[in-house]
Order: C-alpha cells, then structure tokens, then sequence
C-alpha cells in the first residue's frame, strides 16, 4: 500500500485548522453562554449537506504596527453557499472566537463577496452576526471594509433578499448594515444593536447602562422599531430566516414560490359577518379577520410589538404569497401615528421589490391628531404611506372592513392610488369625518339652540350615518367595486388575485423617486 500524497495530507490538516476557529478553549467558552459557533449555526439554518465554504484559508493583515499576535485561518467569518428548502443561498457568519468577531479588512472582502455572488446569481444573503465591531488593531482599514459591505447593501436593496440574524453583539457602526436589509431578527437576552456602547456612554456622560437596556430585543422590537421579529434562542432565530425566505421569490424577477397548503379556497368563515360590532365605538380584533382569510397557520406577523395600531405580515391566500397590511382596532382605534405609517410604509416597499401582492385591511379613523405629531412630523411620515402606495406596482386588494375616514382612506389603499380591486363590507363608513364630527361642524348652531343638544347631536349623527357614511354612498360613485358578506372575503380575494396575477404596470422612466424621509 503506497504512502499518501504529503501534500494531500497538509490539505486535510489545514482543512482541519480552518475548522478550529480561535481553538477549543474559546469555543468551549461559546458554548458555555449557550451560543453556537459559526459553523454550528450555518449547519442549523441550510439543508442538511448543502454548505460548500468559500475561502476558508484567508488571513488577517498583520504588520508591524499591529496589535495582532496570531494569525487565524478565515480572519473571524465562514462564508459560502448552500440551500434552504432546495433554493440556493449566500450566507456569512460572524465567528466570535476569532478576536470576538471583529471585522477587518480581509473580513469585509470575503463578506463582500459572497454578496456579489448573490447578487450575480439572483439568490438571497443571509448574515449571521456576532462581533464587537470594527477590529481596532486595523484603524481606518476596518472603516472602509464596513463602507464596502454598507454601499452593498444599498445598492443590491430590492434586488436580492437580506436578512440579519443577530447572533450576538452588533456594536457602532456595524449595526447600520442590518439596518439595510430586509429583515433583522434577534435572540432574546443575547444579541444587541447599538451604535454607541454602554463604556462610550459612561465615558462621555457618567451614565451607567446595560446593553439588555440600550439595545436588547425588547427595545428594539417595541421602541425602537429596528428589529422585525425576535427568538427566544438561536434555532428558532434561524428557524424564522427559513420561513420568511419561504414566502419571498430569490430575486427581483422572479415570482414568489407557491405552497399547497390544503386550505379550501371556498371557504366561509360564518363568524366573520358578526366580528364589527354595530356599535362604531366599539372595537374588535383585526388579527382574527386576517387569520380567517388567509391560509391557516401561514400568517408571520412582522413587527408584532412596535406601532401595534398598525398590523403587517406576511401570509399565503390559495397558496399564493401574499403581505398584509391592517390597522388594529383594539389598538387606539387603529389610528395612524408616525410610527404605524413609517412600519407599513416599510413593508409595502419591501412586498413591492419582491413581487408580494398586497391585500390591505382597513378600518381607521384617520390619523392620530395632537401637537406632538404634527411637531413629530406626522405629515411627512404619512406621505411616505401614500408615496408607497402609490409608487406600488404589485397586484393591490383592499378590502374596507369599517372606518376609512379623511387622509386614512386616502394613503390605505385607495381605489384612486391604483388599487387594482377595492371592496366594502357593509359596516364600512367612507367619509371626510366620522358622523359625530361632520354634524359638530354642519350643525353647530342647530345642536346648540335644541332643547336637548345631546339628543339633538345623537339623532343628526344617526341621519347622517344613514345617508353618507355607508359603503352604498361610496359604491355608487365608483370608490368601491363591490360590497360583499364578511364571510366572502376569502374568496373575493383569491379570485381577485388570480385575475391580476399578470398585471402588468410599468413605472414612467426615471433614475428613482425622491420619497420624503
């Protein structure tokens, strides 16, 4: 038996070296926090055999005025390629054992291209990251490695997929490129975003803060509003990268995948001609509407905790992906503040780069009134919601369960920013103002000089509710195509998809729209 090639054995042995990452002792320190290490992670999110590892063998630069004692094989990330659900992906991720995950010069040129190589194959890039940001011993180098992944970010938007998985921490300038992409998800009590840290804030005001506190997942997913969804560990963090790849096509060109998902496309739900109360004071829950009509079990909520007046998500209506957008009427009324119009702005925006139909849901009493939002900018926030619509060339339902009054009707949708199909439940009430405030103004004298003001106001109310805030009104000048039985919705909307399943509306030439920011 002939003795092995030696070169083929140093093969192996690198091979092995690059797999060691910063060596056993600090990956027993990685699993000893409950964390992964960035192979573990890349097998748990891509079929099972699938990754094949892109230049394995780099190395940090090193030089004399370098900190830096050792050299690592793969300078702190493991890029390449594999499939998630049969679909190929680019993925990198972040390893923490290699100087805590710091991003060098080297580091960004293997992160960069693997983002190339997504762009040129029409496929998705999935980030998992885990760093203290830039890496210092690098100076300016590291900066304009984070410059070269940043300008990727922008310039592939809305043609490839970007998802971040924050896997750990995501300090400085490191954090703006999740904030470029398509979705951020985070794990609780374990990753956080920050641009300045707790030690830079402490050092330059005498403050003492916590990262769980400045930048944990429950900030960021219910005050801030930088996160989309969050996990309680890291399987389901990457469980939920799958499942929103899931409804998305890989690319800008291609039509989001179809799901047999066994769902009756027929089928009535009889509670649903009951859920608005006749009383319009009264509310009701909006998810319970949207969970009727789309396919079972396939609604992923993005956003859940943050602007919770405003509902959006993606979901499969006859196996078709599709992005919902609602207000909820349990949540101040499903009035529209800033925040509600920049979160649905966001996903109408991203459900429009991928060719994700839109099927709105609305019932809104405008937007929400006050000094602090209009000093807060409440009108360019809401331009922006009617700027997406607007722009939107996807196929666009909407479906009117209750309130649309004033700006609300306008910018949720509306018939006249080119939704394709408008219908109207009966409850629907489509005016300027709700029936109280229209007859405070019409009838102001009237109500003050009755024997009984209150009954006077309450009666002209009913009059004009009766007359001009009914879908009737509305239908019979052409804002709504048709009124229909709650149960009904289901159905009118899959048949109303699969009419304009090749609409084709093309923008007028230009270089880009200037959407007020």
């Amino acid at each position: 038996m002939s003795e092995e090639d030696p070169r083929i054995l140093e093969l192996r042995a690198m091979r092995a070296k690059s797999r060691e990452g910063g060596g056993a002792d600090r990956i027993q320190k990685q699993h000893a926090k409950g964390k992964a290490t960035a192979r573990e992670r890349i097998e748990m999110l891509l079929d099972r055999g699938t990754f094949n590892e892109l230049e394995p063998f780099i190395t940090g630069h090193i030089d004399d005025m370098s900190m830096a004692t050792e050299k690592y094989l793969g300078d702190g990330v493991v890029t390449g390629y594999g499939q998630i659900d049969g679909r190929t992906v680019y993925v990198y991720a972040q390893d923490f054992t290699i100087y805590g995950g710091t991003l060098s010069e080297m580091q960004s040129h293997k992160i960069c291209r693997v983002m190339d190589l997504a762009l040129r194959n029409g496929a998705p890039c999935i980030g998992l990251l885990d760093s203290g940001g830039a890496r210092i011993q690098e100076g300016v180098k590291a900066l304009g490695g984070y410059a070269e992944i940043f300008r990727r970010n922008a310039q592939y938007s809305g043609v490839i997929p970007q998802v971040s998985v924050m896997m750990g921490p995501c300090a400085g300038g490191a954090a703006y490129s999740p904030a470029l992409q398509d979705l951020i998800i985070m794990i609780e009590k374990q990753s956080f975003m920050f641009l300045t840290g707790p030690e830079v804030i402490k050092a330059v005001t005498g403050e003492v803060i916590d990262s769980e506190s400045l930048g944990g997942s429950d900030i960021h997913m219910s005050v801030s509003g930088v996160a989309h969804l969050a996990a309680k560990d890291e399987a389901e963090a990457l469980a939920l990268v799958r499942q929103f790849l899931a409804f998305l096509p890989s690319n800008n060109v291609e039509n989001p995948p179809f799901h047999l998902s066994g769902d009756d496309s027929a089928r009535m739900d009889e509670h649903l001609n009951s859920i608005v109360p006749i009383d319009p004071s009264l509310p009701y829950v909006m998810h319970q509407v949207i969970e009727a009509v789309v396919d079972k079990d396939t609604f992923l909520e993005i956003q859940p905790a943050w602007a919770r007046n405003a509902v959006v998500g993606l979901a499969r209506i006859g196996g078709h992906s599709v992005g919902i957008v609602a207000q909820e009427p349990a949540v101040m009324a499903g009035v529209i503040d800033i925040d509600a119009s920049d979160k649905m702005t966001r996903f109408v925006r991203m459900c429009d780069c991928f060719n994700v139909p839109l099927v709105t849901f609305v019932d809104s009493p405008g937007f929400l009134p006050g000094i602090a939002q209009e000093h807060g900018g409440i009108i360019r926030h809401g331009a922006k919601l009617l700027y997406a619509y607007s722009e939107a060339t996807v196929p666009k339902v909407c479906v009117i369960t209750r309130k649309a009054y004033g700006g609300a009707y306008v910018v949720m949708s509306s018939k006249y920013l080119g939704t394709d199909v408008t219908y109207a439940w009966p409850s629907a009430e489509i005016a300027v103002l709700g029936a109280e405030g229209a007859v405070n103004i019409l009838f102001k004298k009237q109500i003050e000089g009755a024997a009984d003001p209150a009954a006077e106001r309450k009666q002209l109310a009913a009059d004009y509710r009766e007359k001009f805030n009914n879908p009737y009104q509305a239908a019979s000048t052409g804002y709504v195509d048709d009124i229909i039985e709650p149960r009904e919705t289901r159905a009118k909307v899959i048949a109303a998809l699969s009419a304009l399943r090749d609409k084709y509306a093309p923008a007028p030439p230009r270089k880009h729209g200037n959407i007020p920011v």
